[in-house]
């Protein structure tokens, strides 16, 4: 049986934009594309600068986003099951990965050229809609 998925701590319809998550920043500093796997690790911080409330307490965000990834998962999937932009999620994940919390496993196919079997799965879902 598959454990539920982190929640967010519930909380007032924004009146922040999703760009504060990430301190206005839009650029990441590890290859995350949506088909990229990412999974949570056990490491101490090593960036303390991206803690909020001390060095034991990630931002609920972050938090979610490990919880999500202790089982392994792709960008697009976490982005979906928190509701949050892609964009978001994005530099959130570098930063993790930064932290020694998350592992970017990439997506098995090279620099340029995209894997044939993936392109083949994604229109074999695509017809079944």
């Amino acid at each position: 049986m598959t454990p539920p998925v982190p929640q967010l701590p519930a909380r007032r319809p924004a009146r922040v934009r999703p760009y504060s998550l990430t301190g206005g920043r839009t650029k990441f500093g590890h290859v995350l594309f949506v088909e990229t796997f990412v999974a949570a690790l056990d490491a101490p911080p090593t960036r303390p600068e991206l803690l909020s409330g001390g060095p034991k307490h990630l931002m609920p965000e972050m938090q979610a986003i490990v919880e999500i990834c202790r089982r392994m998962r792709t960008v697009a999937e976490i982005s979906a099951l928190l509701k949050m932009p892609l964009g978001v999620v994005r530099v959130l994940l570098s930063d993790l990965a930064d932290q020694g919390k998350i592992r970017v496993y990439g997506t098995g196919h090279g620099e340029g050229q995209p894997n044939r079997a993936l392109l083949e799965r994604v229109l074999s879902g695509l017809r079944r809609l």
